[in-house]
């Protein structure tokens, strides 16, 4: 009975010492990343806290055996320049949001592709199709979203947005769960920063020759109903005669340099039942409507 006993209490602590090491082998499957993010934060905050002054050259002036007078730069050092720290200052604030879809098949994907070194790319938030919000970058940071676009005389979107990512292959309808939470963070992000109505866009937006997301299953038309993007009035009205398509196209925002794309992507968020490169009348009323909102 004894030895059964001390085979017992064997058994036991083995069964104990396994539900740690069970427990272990269940942490945060990103909890590497996560560290690197926070390595990588604490750089960019070192940084941040160093005065470097911009080196600009000093001129130091000797004269030779002739009294001639002999101008010469000298490096300034950042020991040599003055720093004096302003206290008028805060961290800088997004202004725009921009939507995309995955082009992925899950968001576990999406999430590694994230967090890959070869990628370099991310986003603000990703959202499931089941509605889970993953946060990804804390706001204030620049995240690699945007790519190569222009929304207006922007050149440089990253600096300025917000990138929420919606799990989504580009051929499916986009799921009410996913909708609702998208909507919930739309909410809270515009009431922090106070992100101007006409300021969320699609990454098809802002790189029309590049992009085709989110796709023409996007409901912008309810984004619009909660305060979040643009959308056309019911009752539409003819343009005059003079009215220039291109010009309107540049004033929303749209790079018209390839104008075809331009009125691809137009279409795609505006239209989105057809989106060839080609205005309709019905497309023009659309176009006059939303270029008189700005």
């Amino acid at each position: 009975m004894a030895s059964v006993n001390i085979s017992l209490r064997h058994t036991t602590v083995l069964l104990i010492l396994a539900s740690f090491i069970g427990g272990g082998c269940s942490t945060n499957r990103y909890a590497k990343t996560n560290k690197q993010y926070k390595r990588q934060v604490k750089a960019v905050t070192d940084e941040i806290r160093q005065p470097l002054p911009y080196a600009t050259p000093r001129l130091v002036t000797t004269y030779d055996t002739a009294g001639n007078a002999i101008v010469s730069e000298i490096p300034q050092t950042s020991r040599d320049a003055h720093w004096v720290g302003a206290i008028h200052f805060n961290l800088r604030k997004p202004n725009y949001v921009i939507i995309h879809h995955t082009a992925q098949d899950s968001v576990e994907q999406t999430l590694r592709t994230f967090t890959v070194p070869h990628a370099q790319v991310s986003a603000h938030y990703v959202i499931g199709r089941d509605g889970e919000v993953y946060q990804m970058l804390n706001d204030y940071l620049r995240g690699w979203h945007a790519g190569a676009g222009k929304w207006g005389s922007i050149t440089d979107l990253n600096s300025v947005s917000l990138g929420i990512e919606l799990d989504n292959n580009g051929r499916e309808p986009f799921p009410e769960a996913q909708l609702h939470s998208l909507l919930k963070l739309l909410d809270s992000l515009k009431k922090k920063y106070n992100i101007p109505t006409a300021n969320f866009i699609a990454h098809a937006d802002i790189a029309p020759a590049r992009k085709v997301d989110p796709s023409a299953l996007f409901p912008w038309k309810r984004l619009a109903e909660h305060g979040f993007g643009l959308w056309p009035d019911e009752v539409l009205v003819d343009p005059p005669e003079n009215f220039n398509p291109e010009d309107a196209l540049r004033i929303i925002g749209y790079d018209t340099s390839n104008l075809q794309a331009a009125i691809r992507a137009f279409k795609l968020h505006y239209i989105q039942q057809d989106i060839t490169p080609e205005l309709t009348e019905h497309d023009l009323r659309v176009l006059y409507n939303l270029y008189r909102k700005q």
